[in-house]
């Protein structure tokens, strides 16, 4: 696979507007940016107190949170690779790679998952757009677009988490 190349400032913006307004909300396909965190404005960054790791709303055992919830795992059958659903809720990149995919647990936690459908990362349902690892490392942000389409942007380690 090809490295995913990094983004920064004004360029990243752009994309993510542009990336935005491709993303079909028919599809609910959610493309995914590489960013870089020193790039960021300080209020979607992970030094804004709101989305930081060590918040109790972020962290990764938090109940909604948690990989022990069965609403995160991927045995259950919304968040399954076989659901007909997650084939239109697909994560990709710029040059049209599939990563994966995210589904919505009951909580309103939106979770990410590889192709295999291993959980990646999570987005708490209140309080912040980060995304964090399974191991409640800050791993990007979720931008949501006007039309209800959203865009996942994140840092490279993250990326790496899907090709595991």
């Amino acid at each position: 696979m090809r490295p995913t190349p990094m983004i920064h400032g004004a360029t990243m913006i752009r994309l993510l507007f542009i990336l935005g307004l491709l993303a079909a909300p028919a599809l609910a396909d959610a493309p995914l940016v590489v960013l870089d965190r020193t790039q960021l404005p300080f209020d979607v960054g992970p030094g804004n107190p709101a989305n930081s790791p060590s918040r109790p709303g972020n962290a990764p055992h938090a109940a909604w949170n948690s990989s022990g919830n069965t609403a995160n795992s991927s045995s259950a059958w919304e968040n399954r690779p076989s659901n007909p659903a997650n084939e239109k809720r697909l994560i990709f990149t710029a040059q049209g790679d599939v990563l994966g995919y995210y589904a919505r647990n009951a909580g309103g936690v939106l979770n990410l998952f590889d192709v295999n459908g291993r959980r990646v990362a999570y987005r708490p349902a209140r309080g912040t757009q980060s995304l964090f690892t399974t191991a409640g490392t800050w791993c990007g942000t979720v931008d949501n677009l006007r039309d209800g389409s959203f865009v996942l942007a994140v840092i490279p380690e993250c990326v790496r988490e899907f090709r595991r």
